[in-house]
């Protein structure tokens, strides 16, 4: 099949599984209000505590960018157990019999949960505006940080996508997801400045891709450390933050996305 069939039939996958979305409101409700409740609760219980100096107002700005990331980077996981689930179904196998492009359903999936990643975002960007956090720089640039942010998440769901055919369960997907990415996202700058950090956690923080990619929307939003005798960060990747997030979303779409056909193929044909 042509290049363009293939694109065409992902489109086709991808409304497919908005649809489902609207048809089932509980999973965008229950995804977009687990950010909301890490923004109020790291706002206003720790906020204070952190950033005494200034009750907690520069803490909210640097944490959006944090929760930001955090977010995007689970609802990855989304489409692990979204394909481990249709596997388990035998939907796959409905695809399987119809004259389309075997890559068409991995794009779609990967495709759609972008859409649901704009709309978390955007829920949370409202919520983050309501607790004082502000974009201080132009609407060019916060677009960028949003898009590096996009990107990111975009690289990671084809390593959730391969993890999916692997384990084809839902459960087991969102557990074995959830012991990898819960240290990513909290070893980093996503919640506290890094020179909170012990030696050896601030070493793996600084090059942490999550770090990267919260620092670059932080830097494109304006919103800066809540510590203004903070040092400056020493690592090249955090010194050049949307570089070093390209690069990563780069190098694991080149592994990953050929990695995640070739299990497709394998899984669609036991």
């Amino acid at each position: 099949m042509s290049t363009a069939t293939a694109l065409s039939d992902g489109f086709v996958v991808a409304k497919r599984n908005l649809i489902k979305i609207k048809r089932v409101p509980d999973m965008i409700v229950f995804t977009t209000m687990s950010p909301i409740m890490f923004i109020l609760l790291f706002a206003y219980v720790f906020g204070g505590a952190i950033d005494q100096q200034g009750g907690g107002e520069g803490y909210r700005e640097f944490l959006i960018a944090g929760i930001f990331a955090q977010t995007v980077v689970f609802g990855a996981t989304v489409t692990g157990a979204g394909l481990a689930d249709d596997i388990k179904k035998g939907i796959i196998d409905r695809f399987r019999s119809l004259p389309m492009s075997p890559s068409a359903v991995l794009f779609g999936r990967t495709l759609s949960d972008v859409a649901n990643n704009v709309i978390v975002l955007v829920v949370m960007g409202l919520t983050g505006l309501l607790v004082g956090w502000r974009i201080r720089t132009s609407f060019e640039e916060a677009l960028l940080g949003f898009l590096l942010l996009l990107l990111f998440a975009y690289a990671i769901s084809w390593v959730m996508a391969w993890v999916g055919m692997l384990v084809p369960s839902p459960e087991v997907v969102n557990n074995a997801s959830f012991m990898v990415i819960f240290p990513l996202t909290f070893v980093a700058n996503t919640f506290v400045p890094l020179e909170t950090l012990p030696g050896p956690l601030q070493t793996f923080a600084e090059w942490n891709p999550v770090s990267a990619v919260t620092q670059a929307a932080r830097d494109l939003c304006g919103n800066p450390n809540p510590n203004p005798a903070a040092p400056e960060p020493t690592s090249w990747a955090l010194q050049n933050p949307e570089i070093y997030t390209i690069l990563w979303a780069a190098v694991v779409l080149l592994i990953f996305v050929p990695l995640s056909n070739a299990q497709y193929r394998r899984s669609t044909s036991r």
